[in-house]
């Protein structure tokens, strides 16, 4: 655990899921130079009240801010928990804080709003017009990240979709971005949700879901190597996407009970829509959730997944190592992990370190599908 020193105050601040001997802070050099400028600009007895801060990963800027009662509004579960678990380790009340998941839109004219970059343009462009729309005129919106994840496309974006845009100097490898709503601005409509077709399957994809334009290369490979389910079977679609494993297989099998999760709120609502609009019944369920956390042990027949292996910008397999773990806790005896993964990635190494056992059912130059099953 380490300390954030602000304009604000001190923050000890965890990232999640907690490692031990974790090597990475809860927040990083944009968010302090985002905190120091709104310090610098704003009179500290008069701090704007209920700025709208998107995208916070960690708490780090809400927290920061909590007397100002913020609105918190992204798309990770995993961020709205992180802020919870950092407020209590700093013994802050978040009542008077409103985590929005990013299904929902604001419900109010933020006078404030402060926004770290999303990895996904598709998302950025979506939450700059939906801002857009609620702000009043002459409202500026500041961003910040990194310098190196911010390009003249980025900014173009913040013109075409929220008005005049400029940048900061860099200051320890971050950047700031300043853009003003202009309401004469015409955006056009919003792409998303879009549903895509495959092999007789209708996939919604909301602006936050990975591959958003066309199903990805590894979920197609992916769908040709699932396993076969027994009529009754309990399934979870771990890492579910626009749900396209879990759909498939709801197709296949009219009895399969499916639970589709993700820790992304856009991910959890194309598959329930994915699901919907292929006319599934009602045996599905959908969770935005930290992996399996709150799953029973030994509950479940199988478990199909495509682990990520990044968190945010960051890249690692801790994220695919504890999916498995939790998976190996869920399944039950004789129950089956069926992954894809590219080839560089190792994971057969893992899976039999952790299992005792791991199979190949097929590979090609770039994936392989890998079974595991709990003994």
């Amino acid at each position: 655990m380490e300390t954030l020193i602000s304009p604000f105050g001190s923050l000890q601040l965890q990232r999640l899921p907690v490692r031990k001997k974790e090597t990475l802070r809860a927040w990083d050099a944009a968010d302090e130079y985002l905190l120091s400028h709104i310090a610098e600009t704003s009179d500290q007895n008069n701090l704007p009240q209920q700025p709208l801060i998107i995208n916070d990963t960690f708490g780090c800027l809400t927290l920061s801010l909590a007397q100002q009662k913020p609105v918190m509004w992204g798309d990770s579960w995993l961020a709205h928990s992180a802020l919870k678990h950092n407020a209590q380790l700093n013994s802050i009340d978040i009542s008077q804080i409103k985590l929005l998941p990013s299904t929902e839109s604001p419900k109010y004219s933020p006078t404030a709003v402060f926004l770290k970059l999303p990895k996904n343009t598709c998302l950025l462009e979506e939450q700059l017009k939906a801002i857009r729309e609620l702000a009043p005129e002459g409202t500026t919106l500041v961003a910040a990240d990194m310098a190196k994840h911010i390009h003249s496309s980025t900014l173009e974006l913040f013109e075409k979709n929220f008005g005049p845009t400029k940048t900061s100097l860099a200051r320890k490898k971050a950047r700031l971005i300043f853009s003003t709503v202009d309401k004469n601005i015409t955006t056009g409509f919003t792409e998303f949700p879009k549903t895509l077709e495959h092999n007789q399957m209708q996939l919604v994809n909301r602006s936050g879901v990975f591959s958003r334009q066309k199903l990805d290369i590894g979920t197609r490979f992916f769908l040709e190597h699932l396993p076969v389910a027994q009529q009754d079977s309990s399934i979870i679609d771990l890492g579910c996407g626009n749900g396209a494993l879990g759909v498939h297989i709801g197709m296949a099998n009219s009895q399969a009970r499916l639970h589709f999760v993700d820790e992304s709120y856009m991910a959890v609502q194309s598959a329930h829509d994915s699901w919907l609009t292929n006319n599934l019944d009602d045996r599905a369920q959908f969770s935005a959730n930290d992996c399996l956390s709150n799953f029973p042990s030994d509950s479940v027949d199988i478990v199909i997944c495509n682990p990520p292996f990044h968190q945010g910008n960051t890249v690692g397999d801790q994220i695919a190592w504890r999916m498995f773990q939790q998976s190996l806790n869920v399944l039950k005896k004789g129950g089956e992990l069926r992954i894809i993964g590219n080839r560089h990635l190792g994971y057969h190494i893992k899976l039999k370190r952790l299992f005792g056992n791991c199979r190949t059912i097929a590979n090609n130059s770039k994936f392989v599908v890998l079974s595991s099953k709990k003994i």
